[in-house]
């Protein structure tokens, strides 16, 4: 998807101030690929503060999805990236299709329902579910092999961190300048595929 608007950004810094008082912003801190509990922790570092306990982590992730919830626009449809339902459609009939996502796990499912392409996806990993995106792409994988035979396994995004979440687990690594990554970082990682917009994709290479 395309950059959903502030209203993510937003719940994260209401929720923090709901739970510590403290104000913060995003402002300075490169969330793109970023884990949801990680620009947390950054929010919280740049205003001076800190997190003393893990119950003050849960409390702020509860309270930043109630908050997304309760401000999401209804559509989103406009925000899906060229190429994306296309792509869904062509792979939804042989292909096990998951989420692996930094967001927070309602926030996420959120965005995809109302960007209309939740129902392509079977499962997800997201942000509170592993300290890296590595360790959610294997979440995912192991999900999937539980789930019955699979054959190739590939991670399609639009950051570096996706990139080498894909080599840290022996997948193949779709990249796609989609994102705000700046010209030349994605072909740095080494990806297997890279492509200007989903438009482009080759089902033949999954």
């Amino acid at each position: 998807m395309r950059r959903a608007g502030p209203h993510h950004r937003l719940a994260l810094i209401g929720a923090i101030r709901q739970v510590t008082g403290v104000e913060t912003t995003t402002d300075g801190i490169p969330v793109h690929g970023m884990l949801d509990p990680d620009i947390i922790r950054l929010m919280l570092a740049a205003a001076g503060a800190h997190i003393d306990n893990d119950g003050d982590m849960s409390r702020i992730m509860d309270a930043a999805q109630d908050i997304y919830d309760a401000t999401v626009p209804d559509d989103l449809r406009d925000k899906v990236c060229p190429g994306v339902v296309q792509l869904l459609d062509g792979l939804r009939e042989n292909c096990v299709l998951a989420l692996v996502t930094g967001n927070l796990t309602r926030i996420g499912w959120r965005k995809l329902q109302r960007a209309g392409v939740d129902r392509y996806f079977r499962f997800g990993a997201f942000g509170e579910m592993a300290s890296t995106r590595g360790g959610l792409a294997r979440l995912a994988i192991e999900r999937a092999r539980r789930e019955g035979p699979i054959g190739r396994i590939a991670l399609v995004g639009d950051a570096p961190q996706d990139v080498r979440a894909a080599q840290e687990n022996g997948i193949r690594s779709i990249a796609v300048r989609t994102g705000v990554t700046p010209a030349g970082e994605l072909e740095a990682c080494g990806p297997d595929c890279i492509y200007d917009d989903l438009t482009e994709f080759d089902l033949s290479i999954i």
